[in-house]
């Protein structure tokens, strides 16, 4: 990957970027399914960073790691190494995501906070590592921390099987552990860190959240899944195939994206391409992302 361990500083946070893999072309047409190469073709914004020339949106899978209030702290897992998957593209994924994390300062062992912005296959894969056959917390001193709406949502969900092995091998292990923090997420958020704080983002899962980092007067958010793609800042109504509630998160992407527009928040795409974040500032009757390239 091109950047490979960006970082961007907030105020006196570092927040960097640990790469897992760029996720395949066919990616684009499959989650967004209206964001065609038509409705691509007419921001020219998006090239060449966000879609190519052909109109073929770039995705990939990425966590987000950074130091508040002492405590090293992981935003989303990604995929994860070794694991059975439906989707061909996540199936048995051979990375050096954890030599990667390392090299950025942020060796498994060392981290304090995992933070899940939802429970879904491609944001909870290293929560676990196969140790011997069995999968074991990636994270051993770490609490893993997701809001009470969404693992209570899933505990309730009638599941296909894809969707249980996903529970059995990254989600249930940490659970047995003892390492799972179910947390309220009232509609102000809750900070969970000192400047970090869960806000609520429903529709594309119940329960799920994107993450606020504030520091010396300066502020981001990492977006999790409410927002996929800086196509989206364009047309806020293009949804994901994957969304729980299509209407909530179109609802919730209006919302947050009119909260951010214009306010220097620094927005951290959870699966933009690199450049990965940038500005939302007003377009016509919608925004678009100016990319803030990330240092080294």
């Amino acid at each position: 990957m091109n950047e490979s361990a960006a970082t961007w500083t907030v105020g006196d946070t570092t927040v960097r970027r640990i790469d897992e893999v760029l996720l395949p072309p066919e990616t684009g047409p499959w989650l967004l399914p209206d964001a065609t190469a038509d409705v691509v073709a007419r921001q020219d914004w998006l090239r060449p960073d966000f879609a190519d020339r052909e109109g073929v949106l770039r995705l990939d899978s990425h966590s987000f790691a950074l130091v508040v209030g002492g405590l090293r702290v992981l935003v989303d897992t990604g995929i994860g190494n070794g694991k059975t998957r439906a989707n061909p593209a996540w199936h048995d994924l051979r990375t050096d995501y954890p030599e990667r994390l390392a090299a950025a300062g942020f060796a498994p062992e060392s981290v304090d906070l995992v933070v899940l912005t939802h429970l879904h296959t491609d944001h909870v894969g290293w929560n676990t590592r196969d140790a011997g056959g069995e999968w074991v917390p990636t994270f051993p001193r770490a609490r893993y921390v997701v809001s009470r709406a969404e693992r209570e949502f899933w505990a309730g969900y009638d599941m296909d099987e894809p969707r249980r092995q996903m529970f059995r091998d990254s989600v249930h292990p940490v659970e047995d552990a003892g390492l799972l923090d179910l947390v309220d997420v009232p509609a102000e958020g809750t900070e969970v860190a000192p400047g970090l704080r869960l806000l609520p983002t429903p529709g594309h899962t119940p329960g799920h959240v994107a993450v606020q980092v504030r520091s010396g007067g300066e502020t981001a958010l990492i977006t999790g899944d409410c927002v996929h793609h800086p196509v989206q800042l364009a047309h806020p109504a293009i949804g994901s195939c994957v969304d729980i509630d299509p209407e909530r998160a179109g609802t919730t992407r209006r919302s947050l994206l009119a909260a951010l527009a214009d306010t220097g928040t620094l927005l951290l795409g959870t699966h933009f391409p690199p450049p990965t974040a940038g500005r939302v500032i007003t377009d016509g009757d919608a925004y678009r992302l100016v990319p803030v390239p990330g240092g080294r």
